[in-house]
């Protein structure tokens, strides 16, 4: 599937008229599709290519010394999440991956400290823990660039998220998709769902598997360029905008059988606001046509429900 494929360059040129070009085809992309393809998104290719190398390192280690990383009473915020402990909304079957996650930090005396947990520190990988920093505040850049140009294409100020994001709930997950050694019984390697947040950035994954579903019903095969990164629309950002923006379903299917010894590795970069958020919606995105479709909540109550909806606390 051809997904719009907008250059993040014209945003930041300092020329008018392809800011303005860009904010409406970044704009019309999430109310149709809800994916985009981003270029010139300034997360450096090296730096992406060492965390790639780093997270396949961490999965190759023995499982036991993984489940040393697990923190259950975490709900898969900080550190290890074991194979099969995560399962999409409304589906029983467990995904086939195991993961890392990584999330906020900020110094001790920051007021915001206590909301956060500290992060797992991988110590077998020396390298791994200040990359993951740095890709994770790379993401956190192109991410609010893309966030102030929603916001103009909304007709909110430009730095309408910026205080919301600024040392925000963000979670940078490195995934892990091991080799299928027996038939599975109803699972792919993740199953039909949307994401929670904002928005989300994904570094090119080590193979092909993501799927959108289009308006007609049809599951179509998403791939990028390797400069480019793949950004889509979550939950958060569509029930902020009463679905004017498309949070699209996607799913990561499994490879055909002559591949199924290979390993898939993918990195989302999951942009979640302060959890004091309102995701009330917006009255610019309420009228007769369209009637206001959710209850208020904050950032923090949803993402709390979501995480028990997909099996990731009780």
């Amino acid at each position: 599937m051809s997904i719009p494929v907008v250059d993040l360059a014209e945003f930041l040129s300092g020329d008018p008229e392809k800011k303005a070009g860009f904010i409406q085809k970044l704009g019309i992309a999430y109310e149709t599709v809800g994916f985009v393809a981003v270029k010139n998104h300034g997360i450096p290719d090296e730096l992406i290519k060492k965390q790639y190398q780093y997270v396949q390192e961490f999965f190759s280690l023995p499982l036991e010394k993984k489940l040393e990383y697990e923190i259950p009473e975490l709900a898969g915020q900080r550190g290890y999440t074991s194979f099969g402990r995560e399962h999409a909304k409304g589906s029983e079957a467990p995904d086939l991956k195991e993961f890392f996650q990584y999330g906020q930090t900020v110094s001790p005396n920051d007021p915001l400290q206590a909301n956060y947990t500290d992060n797992v520190q991988v110590d077998e990988i020396a390298a791994f823990n200040p990359t993951i920093l740095e890709a994770y505040r790379y993401f956190e850049k192109s991410g609010k660039s893309l966030l102030e140009a929603i916001a103009l294409f909304l007709g909110l100020d430009e730095n309408y998220f910026t205080g919301y994001i600024e040392k925000g709930n963000s979670i940078l997950r490195c995934i892990h998709y091991p080799p299928i050694i027996s038939e599975p019984k109803s699972a792919i390697r993740a199953e039909q769902h949307e994401d929670i947040n904002l928005i989300t950035l994904l570094v090119g994954a080590s193979a092909d598997g993501l799927q959108v579903l289009t308006k007609k019903g049809e599951w179509i095969g998403v791939t990028s360029l390797p400069e480019q990164i793949v950004v889509n629309v979550g939950d958060m950002l569509q029930r902020l905008t009463n679905n004017r923006l498309k949070s699209t379903p996607h799913r990561v299917v499994n490879p055909s059988r002559d591949l199924w010894h290979t390993s898939r590795f993918s990195m989302p970069f999951f942009l979640h606001p302060r959890s004091e958020m309102s995701l009330a919606c917006l009255d610019s995105c309420i009228d007769q046509n369209h009637p206001k479709l959710y209850d208020d909540i904050t950032a923090g109550e949803y993402l709390d429900e979501r995480l028990r909806e997909i099996g990731l606390k009780k």
